[in-house]
């Protein structure tokens, strides 16, 4: 046998330590890299602004499959946003995403009962689907720019011509809930629910199925409130009212009670800290892409990016400076606090089966704008 000589086995011995470190390296880059699987629950008021923009921005991302889309009536009546949603996927050449349309109405909470106690708890700064009328509130300062409110009262089943076009495909003919269920149980503790408007949808599927929320890898909330520092009147009196919990404060309760892996969950106090600004539009409008063009022409708001946080938080956790591990719940007595935040500390917490909740309070703003900024400018990723 020929022995092979000893400066030939110095030099193989030291190459394969360093395949070794490059393996090593390479399973956390394969790690981080992993494509992850999200169904949307979403309010999707249109066109453009926070609700579109948000799931615009879990479509763009080259590390993310979108098993479907949900919508639920929350800042519009549901079958409009399933319009508007429709059309914004034919625009970006995603038609291949599924839409379900959800529930129309909350659980218990009423327009009529929320009309009628205004007299005794006062107004709220945003109704929602109930508020787009002429009577509205008015938008408060601050650089605050909002659409214009439709001149005509719109019903529940009220379907007005779109500005950006009808919608050529259809919605599914499954239910949201239902439609939750079966992702959630063919890819069992894959699948993270991103849950942005009210919690309608997802509260049925937990009810439906009770089996739901522990088989999805986590849930992804935009909702409540706990401390925002703002001179913004709809949060410095009322720090502890957020629209989505207050729309459906019981789906709130149902959905918080669960048993999710994780709940991570984007605040007004750190949606306050970003707002959708004109140097932001101007920077995606120089892209010729499609995200970057349907923004251009639709996303006339300029207000707090609420959405786009808890999507681009999920995204690139590393825009998220400060979070609080809270036990969080919803008020449901009709009273002048139904459907507030209610937090706890861990030794303060009741004795209900309350769940641990990771509560965003503040970000790098410059980071996530250029992140936000970078994905809508971008081309839409390649389908696989």
């Amino acid at each position: 046998m020929r022995r092979i000589p000893a400066a030939l086995l110095c030099a193989l011995s030291a190459l394969c330590a360093s395949g070794a470190a490059l393996l090593a390296v390479a399973a956390p880059v394969a790690q981080a890299a992993e494509r992850r699987m999200v169904v949307i629950d979403q309010d999707g008021s249109g066109p453009g602004g926070s609700n579109m923009m948000s799931m615009m921005a879990l479509l763009q991302s080259p590390l993310v499959d979108v098993l479907g889309i949900t919508i639920v009536t929350g800042n519009s009546w549901r079958d409009d946003e399933v319009r508007h949603t429709l059309r914004m996927l034919e625009l970006l050449g995603r038609s291949d995403v599924p839409v379900a349309p959800g529930a129309v109405f909350p659980l218990v909470r009423t327009q009529e009962e929320t009309r009628l106690a205004t007299a005794l708890v006062g107004q709220v700064g945003w109704l929602g689907a109930w508020g787009q009328r002429p009577d509205s509130l008015a938008a408060q300062g601050g650089g605050l720019v909002e659409p214009d409110k439709p001149r005509t009262v719109l019903g529940p089943f009220d379907t007005p011509p779109l500005a950006e076009g009808e919608p050529r495909t259809r919605p599914l003919d499954e239910d949201a809930a239902h439609f939750l269920i079966r992702q959630i149980h063919a890819h069992p503790h894959q699948v993270t629910v991103y849950a942005a408007g009210p919690l309608t949808d997802i509260a049925l599927a937990i009810r439906i199925d009770p089996h739901f929320a522990e088989l999805a890898r986590a849930i992804v909330i935009m909702g409540g409130s706990i401390d925002p520092h703002t001179d913004d009147p709809e949060f410095n009196n009322s720090p502890r009212h957020e629209f989505n919990f207050w729309f459906d404060p019981e789906a709130a309760r149902i959905t918080l009670r669960a048993h999710w892996a994780r709940i991570d969950l984007t605040t007004v106090d750190v949606s306050i800290h970003a707002m959708f600004t004109q140097e932001m539009v101007d920077a995606i409008a120089a892209s010729p892409q499609p995200a970057a063009r349907y923004i251009a022409a639709y996303s006339k708001e300029r207000y707090y990016l609420w959405d786009e946080i808890a999507a681009c938080a999920w995204l690139e956790p590393g825009i998220i400076t400060r979070e609080r591990e809270v036990y969080l719940d919803v008020d449901v007595d009709h009273g002048p606090a139904y459907g507030e935040t209610l937090t706890w500390s861990k030794a303060l917490r009741p004795s209900t089966d309350l769940q641990l909740v990771h509560a965003q309070l503040d970000l790098d703003v410059p980071r996530f704008r250029k992140y936000f900024v970078d994905l809508m400018s971008a081309p839409a990723p390649l389908r696989h």
